[in-house]
């Protein structure tokens, strides 16, 4: 097959979606792999590097994407990259389609078959591809976070983790998955008061366990939410849904409660977020305030540390390319069952019923279309 990897150009996205060494395992594969001009500069991997792995290097993205039959990539295609949808085209990256509408029906009026790594799920229930980039912006929220509660940055003025004699900052966090554990070990590891709230009592009783009994486990419902946020001087969104929406655990009226100057880091926002006030924001405008509250809702937080987060997000994500570039889509699909939940789109057809159910879209099993 024809690998093309185009350079990523949402707002400060840094990272790239192969490695030098992923190049050279393609071509010993037999595979001929495309990379644009730069697109590794942001992850300190120059062209020379790939060249001398085994890839063409192409000055224009066109061309990457005209010549892939499998065209792989970081973050979902921007507006200015529709153009280049066609048919037989197999897309290879993160999609987030359930926000995307717009996305969405391009991908489908252009027959492409579009797998997101957020949707792709072994048979006990992990994301593997999601896990590593759902690590980095949970240990990053709490970095963030405790940025942005600094007077000069807008926030309340807060230590994150106080001093002797004052008490540090109340951290809460919505959501004890990947993203939620790891923020809790930063914010533990930096002192603050931390709070997980999650519907899953098993989980809580593990969080219990794993963290010794160090932070305060509350179950999950609106009182609670909302009594919980009024002392919050930090909050961090770590709700997931696999391929949905995800749910407005906050309200508005919940925001307007809260202390001002406290701070919010969304990390749910690239499904949508789970706070009502929450909107995407970018790397070049990361914040804006609501009701006297901080809002951090960037949609590619781990772009702010993209040497980390390329080698992460490529450890996890290179198997399965493999795979689809050795057996293609339908057999990749049934020796690898986890990459058949990744399939979002094919041959015009959503064929993930979270994306198709948040949209308000019909769904068609991949199995009854390909």
């Amino acid at each position: 097959m024809v690998i093309g990897v185009p350079r990523e150009i949402k707002d400060h996205e840094t990272r790239v979606a192969l490695v030098p060494a992923g190049v050279t395992a393609l071509r010993e594969a037999g595979h001929e792999v495309l990379v644009e001009t730069h697109a590794g500069n942001g992850s300190a991997l120059v062209d020379t590097e790939y060249a001398q792995a085994g890839a063409e290097i192409v000055s224009e993205a066109a061309d990457v994407w005209r010549r892939a039959e499998v065209v792989v990539k970081v973050k979902e295609p921007q507006p200015s990259e529709y153009v280049h949808f066609r048919p037989g085209l197999i897309l290879f990256t993160y999609l987030h389609l359930a926000p995307l509408p717009e996305l969405t029906a391009r991908l489908m009026e252009a027959r492409v078959t579009a797998i997101g790594y957020e949707t792709i799920q072994e048979p006990d229930g992990s994301l593997p591809l999601l896990t590593p980039m759902s690590e980095v912006a949970g240990r990053m929220a709490v970095q963030v976070g405790a940025v942005y509660l600094e007077a000069p940055n807008g926030g309340r003025g807060l230590l994150l983790g106080g001093v002797p004699g004052v008490a540090p900052a109340n951290t809460v966090i919505l959501g004890g998955g990947v993203v939620g554990t790891n923020a809790a070990k930063i914010a533990l590891g930096m002192g603050s008061h931390v709070t997980m709230i999650d519907k899953n009592l098993n989980r809580l009783r593990e969080l219990d366990d794993i963290f010794n009994g160090q932070l305060v486990t509350l179950a999950s419902n609106q009182w609670t939410i909302s009594e919980t946020l009024r002392s919050a001087d930090l909050v961090i969104g770590a709700v997931l849904i696999p391929g949905a929406s995800a749910p407005k655990l906050v309200r508005r009226s919940t925001i307007a409660g809260m202390r001002r100057g406290a701070v919010v880091v969304d990390v749910a926002i690239d499904q949508g977020g789970c706070l009502e006030t929450s909107r995407p924001t970018t790397h070049t405008e990361p914040v804006y305030y609501v009701d006297g509250i901080l809002h951090y809702c960037v949609s590619n937080m781990p772009a702010a540390v993209p040497h980390t987060s390329t080698f992460a997000l490529t450890n996890a994500t290179f198997p399965y390319l493999l795979e689809l570039a050795n057996n293609g889509l339908e057999a990749a699909c049934k020796r690898r069952p986890a990459l058949r939940e990744g399939v979002n789109t094919y041959n015009g057809y959503i064929t993930h019923a979270g994306v198709a159910e948040s949209q308000g879209r019909p769904s068609k099993d991949l199995a009854e279309v390909v």
